[in-house]
């Protein structure tokens, strides 16, 4: 597994889990070192447990070297970043295609290299290339298997997923994954086998229509507030709806995170080169990447419209709950939003604090919920953490400044809130 980062440790341990033999590969020796010393670098739950187990059981291992972990391999897994790149908002392959040179050089026998990175369509054929060119003579097939984890969720994810999409027409390439995917067969996970290019693009769709509906629901919740319904109910009355399903219709501050905004924006770009265009994902892109800063304007109004000098206490830093990563969360542009219009913001999330340092400046961190609240103007509720969704509100209204409660993810009813005295601001409500 080449890349020891969210989506290859996680799969490197799953399989492991599963009684494969799994090397797990990366050029940074503190994260290697870190990891052979038990530290798991990012946060998922059961994660720890389950490098630990499998460490233990000598199924699972790290390493800096990647030359002889190839040479050994039935399966070499590329797991590396495909961030966005600067400029144009294309997928940068640059790890992708250097993971590709530096495997074509230490292959023994028939190999299979499998695209575990999101990487737009096209990218199996120049990595099939690159490999040709630096070792001519070797015996290889390209496939592309991409992933479908949920952060958060990951090894169940992983372990129950939805289906499992293999991209290639080489017989013994197919016979390959099938095997290492055996076990998954118990649960009845489908694989579900295409042409490689294909299976390339499944990935971009299907996060570009995720993102899609979850744009939809804010829209109309946008829609709700002026016409006086409530975007739950109406949420529920279409998502009962089996050809619509009730998944990624809550109303909220808008989508980030590692996958949706990177996606969408690579696939668009894809597009463009292909003279495609998607003008429905390329409205969803523009209408999400506003949201973030409308619900900062949002909590202003919510507090008067005059926020300069005032306190507000920020709960939840991450894109989602159960999770430490922060790329591209809404609480980024919120925050920022109230920064720029003179606010002073306190901020607590379970996890995130450590990350949010790294990207916002003169926030006010705290250890835990009660302590950033005292003395604030407003509570900003951004991510659901399941600790923040049973908050003692008489007690937080002791705590606040004055008692407005922001709430961008829905979690509190507004009768309840309003009964204890608090100024209420949901969405879509």
């Amino acid at each position: 597994m080449i890349g020891s980062g969210y989506v290859g440790l996680v799969s490197g341990a799953c399989f492991a889990d599963f009684g494969h033999t799994v090397v797990c590969v990366d050029k940074d020796e503190r994260k290697i070192a870190a990891l052979k010393g038990g530290a798991i670098p990012i946060f998922e739950p059961g994660l720890d447990r389950l490098v630990s187990e499998n460490v233990r059981r000598g199924r699972l291992s790290f390493t800096t070297d990647l030359g002889p972990a190839v040479a050994e391999a039935d399966a070499v897994f590329i797991a590396v970043g495909t961030p966005s790149r600067r400029g144009d908002g294309h997928a940068d392959l640059s790890y992708v295609f250097a993971a590709a040179e530096e495997i074509a050089r230490s292959l023994t026998g028939y190999t299979v290299i499998v695209d575990k990175s999101t990487v737009p369509v096209g990218t199996g054929d120049e990595v099939e290339r690159i490999i040709h060119a630096t070792a001519p003579e070797a015996d290889f097939a390209v496939v592309s298997n991409p992933e479908f984890l949920r952060e958060g969720a990951a090894i169940e994810d992983f372990k129950r997923p939805d289906r499992v999409v293999i991209g290639s027409d080489d017989p013994r390439a197919l016979a390959v994954l099938r095997d290492i995917y055996r076990p998954l067969a118990i649960g009845r996970s489908p694989i579900v086998e295409m042409g490689r290019r294909a299976a390339e693009l499944t990935k971009y769709a299907g996060n570009a229509f995720l993102a899609t509906k979850i744009t939809f629901i804010n829209e109309i919740a946008d829609l709700c507030e002026k016409v006086g319904a409530d975007v739950q109910d109406v949420a529920r009355g279409i998502g009962l709806d089996n050809r619509i399903g009730a998944k990624f219709l809550h109303a909220g501050p808008g989508y980030g995170g590692s996958c949706f905004p990177k996606d969408t924006l690579a696939l668009l770009k894809t597009a463009q080169d292909y003279e495609a265009p998607q003008r429905i994902v390329e409205a969803v892109v523009g209408v999400n990447d506003n949201r973030k800063r409308a619900m900062g304007r949002k909590v202003i109004a919510a507090v008067g419209g005059d926020i300069r000098d005032k306190t507000v206490c920020v709960l939840g830093l991450t894109f989602k709950p159960n999770t430490d990563d922060m790329r591209d969360s809404p609480a980024i542009a919120v925050i920022q939003t109230l920064q720029d219009a003179g606010a002073h913001v306190h901020a607590h999330d379970p996890e995130g604090t450590e990350q949010a340092q790294k990207v916002l400046e003169n926030v006010t961190y705290f250890d835990e919920p009660y302590a950033a609240m005292e003395g604030a103007e407003a509570l900003v509720i951004v991510t659901e953490w399941d600790n923040f969704r049973a908050l003692d509100l008489k007690r937080v209204k002791s705590l606040l400044a004055a008692p407005v409660l922001v709430d961008l993810r829905n979690i509190y009813p507004r009768a309840r809130c309003e009964e204890l005295g608090f100024t209420y601001c949901g969405i879509g409500r």
